[in-house]
């Protein structure tokens, strides 16, 4: 039997579930319903994407990703060395711990935080308790830009450390045995041998935590309170709420551009550090 058969059902399941809703969210993109209900072909939605009013949105979405990718890499590679030291005991277990997270739903996930963080939450009641604040005080934890972005970087932290780290577990320990007895010292090392071979992994991370977090909606609706508007809730609002299923594919292929873009450019970075050798 020849074995391409074995490959017909993928192709059938990508055609059915990718292809196919592509080409729907490009139709629909470049078309607009006219008065009779017919769809015509038309520019409009991209004209109104890159108006002011849309255009602010785009700019946060993007802002906010940046952000929190920035803080998952200073506090991601920290860990990822921690948790990529061979004489660290517990090193099983600590991955473990960071990954178990990772099998809860992101909305659980987010929720919990929420219960946690909300005025009469545990967080305010427990700084209550140690007379940190005053009776009936509380901190305004949730329903603005940092609660977002915090969610950010809480979802999406592992996803930064864990490339990292899988790069840093594989590094030639003979070559920083070597550095060391050349006489360097942990900067140089650090600097002149670790980081370089760990880039793959850095810019691995950064990809995986850029874009979902460009694209995320549940965040910014659950801590942000519907206050904090970027991309995801656009689209979501544009299929759910306003039936404008025209405008919202636009948006979606502008943000599906900017995704390839950027991993188009993390990729190519990526190769031309690939046996680049040590800085």
């Amino acid at each position: 039997m020849n074995k391409k058969w074995y490959a017909q059902p993928y192709i059938l399941w990508s055609i059915l579930f990718v292809v196919v809703p592509l080409l729907l969210v490009v139709y629909f993109g470049f078309t607009t319903k006219t008065a009779d209900g017919s769809m015509v072909f038309s520019l409009e939605n991209f004209q109104k994407f890159f108006t002011p009013a849309y255009l602010e949105v785009f700019l946060r979405s993007l802002w906010y990703a940046f952000i929190s990718t920035v803080v998952c890499l200073l506090l991601g590679y920290p860990a990822a060395m921690v948790l990529s030291n061979r004489n660290l005991k517990s090193q099983g277990t600590m991955v473990l711990l960071l990954v178990i997270p990772m099998w809860m739903n992101l909305l659980l996930r987010t929720y919990a935080w929420l219960t946690l963080l909300e005025n009469e939450g545990l967080i305010n009641q427990f700084l209550r308790f140690i007379h940190v604040l005053g009776e009936g005080e509380s901190i305004q934890f949730l329903y603005h830009d940092g609660a977002v972005v915090f969610g950010m970087v809480y979802n999406f932290l592992p996803f930064m450390i864990l490339p990292i780290y899988s790069v840093m577990t594989k590094l030639d320990q003979s070559v920083v045995e070597a550095a060391e007895d050349l006489g360097a010292n942990w900067w140089h090392v650090f600097r002149r041998v670790r980081l370089p071979l760990s880039i793959p992994g850095v810019m691995s991370g950064i990809t995986m935590v850029f874009v979902p977090a460009v694209t995320t909606f549940a965040i910014s609706a659950i801590l942000g309170g519907n206050k904090v508007t970027l991309l995801g809730n656009l689209i979501e609002r544009q299929f759910g709420q306003m039936n404008n299923w025209n405008f919202g594919s636009a948006i979606s292929l502008v943000l599906m551009v900017i995704i390839l873009l950027s991993m188009g450019f993390m990729s190519s970075y990526e190769k031309e550090n690939e046996g680049g050798g040590l800085l």
